[in-house]
């Protein structure tokens, strides 16, 4: 009898989670669902809005051009640097800030304060904050470096360093994002670990890669996913800094595929580049996922 109950029970819970969680899959199926697929039907036509023609239906042909685009592959490789060095820098420096802040005393929580100045920033205003800084003529970073006897440096305006210059912006802006993130998961962490670790001798970079990093690693792992996530559709800073230049050094594939589909009007081909970036998004997504669930079993 007792089993049944809690058997029924069980099931109960488990058809009310599905009734509290139908008003989002309603608002994914209208608002994300119906125009992916309706863009991906798109891929499979060559079509442009600003000519007097229906759909004209080409298969694969879009996707192949695709790899036959030479800025489509740089964009690509553009998108992939740019990924890897912002990722790069934010997970190592908010992982060194998260360990600096994480004593409970009144300095740190004043210093977690100020950390979220950059986050609060939307990237547009953030982006065109930081345009105006590295004028190359009236930006005050130029300005400072004339104090020390450095020339002026066009940090947008040169193509060798125009995305190393993105890169920084984009660091400033959500290091505080992975630093807040890891500083919580280093406090859910017993203090009783911690202080017997020091208790036994543990120095601290050994507390640190023994203790701290395997508890705080499927918390990192997320934040990575995010972080890498959002790097590769990066769009409002770049289009508001450099628009994609100069030339083609800091096109990345969603002003580039802004550009196909907004500017050029190439519908078809915009949405095959689209759902091309989706798909390769979802394998990464997913392959992040199944690291944190093998450090999970790991931990456990």
């Amino acid at each position: 009898m007792l089993i049944s109950r809690s058997i029924s029970h069980d099931r109960a819970d488990k058809i009310y989670s599905w009734l509290f969680l139908l008003p989002v899959f309603v608002i994914l199926l209208i608002a994300a669902f119906i125009p992916l697929g309706y863009g991906f039907g798109l891929s499979f036509f060559k079509y442009k809005l600003n000519l007097q023609q229906s759909p004209l239906f080409v298969g694969l042909e879009n996707y192949i051009d695709l790899f036959r685009d030479e800025l489509f592959m740089q964009s690509l490789k553009n998108n992939i640097a740019f990924a890897l060095m912002s990722v790069a820098i934010e997970i190592v420096i908010g992982i060194i800030i998260a360990m600096l802040l994480s004593d409970d005393n009144s300095f740190s929580r004043i210093a977690t304060t100020f950390l979220l100045i950059p986050m609060i920033i939307a990237p547009v205003a953030s982006g065109t904050l930081w345009k105006m800084m590295l004028d190359r003529t009236y930006g005050i970073v130029n300005y400072l470096l004339s104090f020390v006897g450095l020339p002026a440096v066009s940090w947008l305006a040169d193509f060798r360093i125009a995305i190393y210059t993105i890169v920084f912006v984009d660091a400033w802006q959500f290091i505080p994002f992975v630093a807040i993130l890891v500083l919580s998961s280093i406090k859910s962490i017993p203090k009783s670990f911690l202080d017997a670790a020091r208790v036994d001798g543990a120095s601290p970079l050994k507390v640190f890669t023994r203790i701290v990093l395997p508890i705080t690693a499927p918390v990192i792992i997320i934040v990575a996913m995010v972080r890498f996530i959002d790097a590769f559709k990066v769009f409002d800073t770049i289009f508001v800094m450099t628009q994609g230049g100069p030339g083609n050094a800091t096109e990345m594939l969603p002003t580039y595929i802004y550009r196909q589909g907004i500017k050029f009007l190439k519908v078809g081909y915009s949405s095959a580049t689209a759902i091309l970036f989706i798909t390769v998004m979802s394998l990464i997504a997913w392959q992040f996922i199944r690291l944190r669930s093998k450090q999970l079993r790991r931990v456990g």
